[in-house]
This record gives C-alpha cells, sequence and structure tokens, in this order.
C-alpha cells in the first residue's frame, strides 16, 4: 500500500480524497494555486505544496507543477479527482514514465474513451447499445445531409473531442443541418482543438442514466447500479439520484452485466461510469467517464461502499473488497449540487462566506470546502458544495432532502438552494417523471 499520496485537484473532491487516505493511514499532499492558499483541503492534507498562480492552466492543469511537488514531498501516486487532469491520457503517460503510480485507468483506456467515435466503436466491439449515427467523423456538409437523411431527423451533431455540453447542435431538419454542422465544427475548434463532428440520432424525451463500473485491471469487474442525472441544465448534471426511478431490477442487472462484462474485457482499473440516453425501455451509450463522478456519493450511499477507498486499493495492486453478489440496493439516495451562482440567470458569484452551517442528521452527508470567512475565488468551478440525502425509500429521500435543505446556511453570496426548494414542489419531481429536456423546460416557464 502507499504510504503518501498526492491530490492533484483542490476543493471538495480533494477534501474527499484527503478523508479516504486518513482513514487508510496514508499521508496526503495537497496542490494549489495562489489563490487556494488558505483553501480547506490545504489546511486538512499533511502536507501542501504550491504549484503556481491563480489560472487553472498554471497551476492545476500544469504537469510539470504537479510532478515537481511529488518529487518534492515524496509522493508516491496521484489521486486526479474529477476535471482538471483526471482524463487526461499525456498525463497520467509522464506519471509512469516518472516512476509514480496514477490512481485511476491506464493511458491507453483514457485515450480511447477520451474519443468519442473511437470509445462508441469500442463499445460497439464490447456489445454495449449505442445510438444509430455515422459511426465515424463526417468531414463535409454533404456527408453530414447523408447520414442526416438515413437516420431520420431530428439528428445531433457532437464534436469528437466535445463535453460539458460545448460542440453540442441540433438539426431538427435537413434545413437546419447547414448551421447546426458549421457551428458544432466551430465550437469544437475552439474549445478542444479539433474541429472533427459526428452524427446521431436525436431521441426527444430520453433520460439520462449512467452505469457505475469497477474493475481491478485483472479481467474482474462488476457494476454498482444506476444513477439517474436527468435534471440538467445546458448539459450540465444539477440532481441525481440512484437507483433511478425508471429502472427496475431486472433492467438493472442487465445493463449493468453489460457494462461490467464490457470493461472487464478491457482489462478497466478502477471506477469508471458508462452514460446512457434510455428512451422507450432502450439503452444508448453516449460515452464513458474514466474517473470518478462528480455524483459518486449516492452510489456509495446505496451501496454502502468507498469507491475513493477501493480506488487507491486497487491503483496499489489489491483486490476489490467486494464481488458482484456482495452488492444489493440498500434505500434511496439523492445528490443536489450547491453552485456559487445568482438565479435566474445562474451568474458566477464567488465571494467570502460569512456564514456557514452543513445540515446533518441521520442520512445526511454534505461534501463541501466552505467555512466561516472563506473567499470563494473567482478563477474556478462555481460548485461549492453536494448535499446528499439517503433514506428507506425515495419519498423518504426526498422528505429528508427538504428538510436538510432548511438547515443549510450559506450567507455572503448567492446559491443555488432556492432552485432545489422550488423543484422539490414540482409534482414531476415528487413522481420522477422527468427526462433531461425537462429543466430547461421548466426554467423556461418559471423565470
Amino acid at each position: 500500500m502507499f504510504k503518501k499520496i498526492l491530490i492533484a485537484n483542490r476543493g471538495e473532491i480533494a477534501l474527499r480524497v484527503i478523508r479516504a487516505a486518513r482513514e487508510m493511514g496514508i499521508q496526503s499532499v495537497a496542490v494549489h494555486s495562489t489563490a487556494d492558499s488558505d483553501a480547506m483541503h490545504v489546511r486538512m492534507a499533511d502536507e501542501a505544496v504550491c504549484i503556481g498562480p491563480p489560472s487553472g492552466t498554471e497551476s492545476y492543469l500544469s504537469i510539470p507543477a504537479i510532478i515537481s511537488a511529488c518529487e518534492i514531498s515524496g509522493a508516491e501516486a496521484i489521486h486526479p479527482g474529477y476535471g482538471f487532469l483526471s482524463e487526461n491520457a499525456g498525463f497520467v503517460q509522464i506519471i509512469e514514465d516518472h516512476g509514480l503510480k496514477f490512481i485511476g485507468p491506464t493511458a491507453e483506456h483514457i485515450r480511447v474513451m477520451g474519443d468519442k467515435i473511437t470509445a462508441i466503436e469500442t463499445m460497439k466491439k464490447l456489445g454495449v447499445p449505442c445510438v444509430p449515427g455515422s459511426g465515424g467523423g463526417v468531414q463535409t456538409l454533404e456527408d453530414a445531409y447523408k447520414f442526416g437523411d438515413e437516420i431520420g431527423y431530428p439528428v445531433i451533431i457532437k464534436a469528437t473531442a466535445g463535453g460539458g455540453g460545448k460542440g453540442m447542435k441540433v438539426a431538427g431538419s435537413r434545413e437546419e443541418m447547414k448551421s447546426a454542422f458549421q457551428t458544432a465544427r466551430a465550437e469544437g475548434k475552439a474549445n478542444f482543438g479539433n474541429d472533427e463532428v459526428y452524427i446521431e440520432k436525436y431521441l426527444t424525451t430520453p433520460r439520462h442514466i449512467e452505469i457505475q463500473v469497477f474493475g481491478d485491471g485483472k479481467g474482474r469487474a462488476v457494476h454498482l447500479g444506476e444513477r439517474d442525472c436527468s435534471l440538467q441544465r445546458r448539459h450540465q448534471k444539477v440532481f441525481e439520484e440512484a437507483p433511478g426511478p425508471a429502472i427496475d431490477a431486472e433492467t438493472r442487472a442487465r445493463i449493468g452485466k453489460i457494462c461490467a462484462d464490457a470493461v472487464a474485457d478491457i482489462d478497466y482499473a478502477g471506477a469508471g461510469t458508462i452514460e446512457f440516453l434510455y428512451e422507450n425501455g432502450e439503452f444508448y451509450f453516449i460515452e464513458m467517464n474514466t474517473r470518478l463522478q462528480v455524483e459518486h456519493p449516492v452510489t456509495e450511499a446505496i451501496f454502502g461502499v468507498d469507491l475513493v477507498r477501493e480506488q487507491i486499493k486497487v491503483a496499489a495492486g489489491e483486490d476489490m473488497s467486494f464481488q458482484q453478489e456482495d452488492l444489493q440496493v440498500n434505500g434511496h439516495a439523492i445528490e443536489v449540487r450547491i453552485n456559487a451562482e445568482k438565479l435566474p440567470n445562474f451568474t458566477p458569484c464567488p465571494g467570502k462566506i460569512t456564514q456557514y452551517h452543513a445540515p446533518g442528521g441521520l442520512g445526511v452527508r454534505m461534501d463541501s470546502a466552505l467555512y466561516d470567512g472563506y473567499s470563494i475565488p473567482p478563477y474556478y468551478d462555481s460548485l461549492v458544495g453536494k448535499l446528499i440525502v439517503h433514506a428507506p425509500d425515495r419519498p423518504a429521500a426526498l422528505a429528508r432532502l427538504h428538510r436538510a435543505l432548511g438547515e443549510l446556511i450559506v450567507d455572503g453570496i448567492d446559491t443555488t438552494t432556492p432552485l432545489f426548494h422550488a423543484l422539490l414542489a414540482e409534482e414531476d419531481v415528487q413522481t420522477g417523471n422527468y427526462n433531461i429536456h425537462w429543466l430547461e423546460k421548466w426554467l423556461e416557464e418559471n423565470t
């Protein structure tokens, strides 16, 4: 087992990893920009190394600075958290070249799944159901028209290197194809340095269902059920729950086995998430995230496992703590993302926290790096906390979430907390009757 690991991240996910390491008797090394010198992850780690100025490009995305921090501190392994360099295959290769261990999958697995077209081709070969589409990059507008006519409108044009909703445009008809195709290519080039796009059938009322998988890198893998992440704004998740209200035990076992078998076949190591659109009883693969997800706590809640602990164990060459038959769903869990944003326009709202109180009680977990007097810097993502509740069933979980939101105090800045109070009053949310378009339509009607 490792004696010391470095966390190449910040905020609540850095704290999450530090806590798991401490319980395992492993020392932790925090890295931070000058803007984060007083951040909670810096305070809680056993050691801290400043790696650059406020800009993420010059600090948390600086591979030389992070490798240097490992050399300075003597850390043996690096946990990437999520975001930043967590799915950068080049980073993983450099880590390995320096005799360090990456707590996650191999560079090759990250590379394959990081390219949307290659990922789709790989998943098809592994027996994972995929959305009807071009099956590869579409280079010309003439080819785009051809595939649109074959697949049938509406279609969605996606940048192959895209993510976070960037480089994605819908064409509802042949007449809309030219504009959508050109815009998707331009966004892909501007945001990812790659203007290649592919085309898929656009599903009109799907849910976003993702399957949590975990492999040991030795040909064994399990699934830990699904999460429903359909409540989204601009392709960004805001409300996640497990198990999904639209998935029964038989369906869960069927799609879960397909996913577990797929990652076992490629000797995948660590945590991963296979994301689907789900409509009319059918699953359609979107992408695979080769890292820990923001919403991993809901899975931990219903299965009683520590996914970060398991990541560290597998990276150190140890076996997983569980087998498929050990994993039984227990109750229902919901997570809401508390962002430092001003409603109704979701404008980023950094600033000083004048008062912070985390909710508590049975089945309540608050993952946050906030504290009284902390100044949220304006340079990074606006997520400041994740409120997770766990209860015996979905109605009880909703009631617990309502109670916990009422206890949460974050003064000094605006947050998205009022959004969740409003959503919990909606019948569709209470019954779980929503899809990936529901929230944006609701926001149009209510703001």
